[in-house]
């Protein structure tokens, strides 16, 4: 198996691990591969070869195809519509990724809380789609414009507003429950 063909499986590996509620460190003395490949691996960032896929099924008790069979149900591909709207968010806000994945976007439009702050764990981008906004982030004001983008690391306090009637900013970000690493 080549690079080209390696299993992106790393969703499917975690959530098995995690089910066992075994440990990276464990996982890798089952298996004789290092913690920092075991950790590439589920965060996609390796593709494991056909030999190393089947030691990681072993260690987490099942098999390579089991793996592969669990990582392809768990591929999507889902169309959100813009005249969608999410339950559970409020007015002018709407999610412009459905479910729980990697990655957490959210559409704001019109003139939101300007007084709310906000300080994540992972980073985040925000993306001015149409109209303007102002970001204060780490005590500087920053002034977008249509098309211009604003990236936060994560654990930046930040508070934004919207400043022309219309405005429409994309927020992207790593989702909280995924556990970014710093390459």
């Amino acid at each position: 198996m080549d690079e080209k063909e390696s299993p992106r499986v790393g969703a499917a590996v975690k959530r098995r691990r995690r089910a066992l509620q075994l440990t990276l460190a464990v996982v890798s003395s089952r298996s004789g591969l290092s913690v920092p490949f075991l950790s590439q691996v589920e965060n996609d960032r390796a593709r494991p070869s056909r030999r190393s896929l089947e030691l990681v099924a072993e260690a987490l008790e099942t098999t390579s195809g089991e793996l592969l069979a669990a990582a392809e149900a768990a591929r999507t591909v889902d169309v959100v519509r813009a005249a969608e709207h999410s339950p559970g968010l409020p007015a002018g806000v709407r999610a412009i990724v459905r479910g729980r994945h990697q990655l957490h976007a959210l559409e704001f439009t019109g003139e939101q809380d300007a007084g709310r702050e906000f300080q994540h764990r992972n980073d985040e981008l925000l993306y001015v789609a149409d109209g303007a906004a102002e970001v204060e982030a780490e005590g500087r004001a920053y002034r977008l414009d249509r098309g211009d983008t604003l990236y936060l690391s994560g654990g930046v306090r930040h508070r934004w507003r919207a400043t022309e009637p219309g405005t429409r900013l994309l927020v992207v970000a790593v989702a909280e429950h995924v556990e970014a690493e710093e390459e």
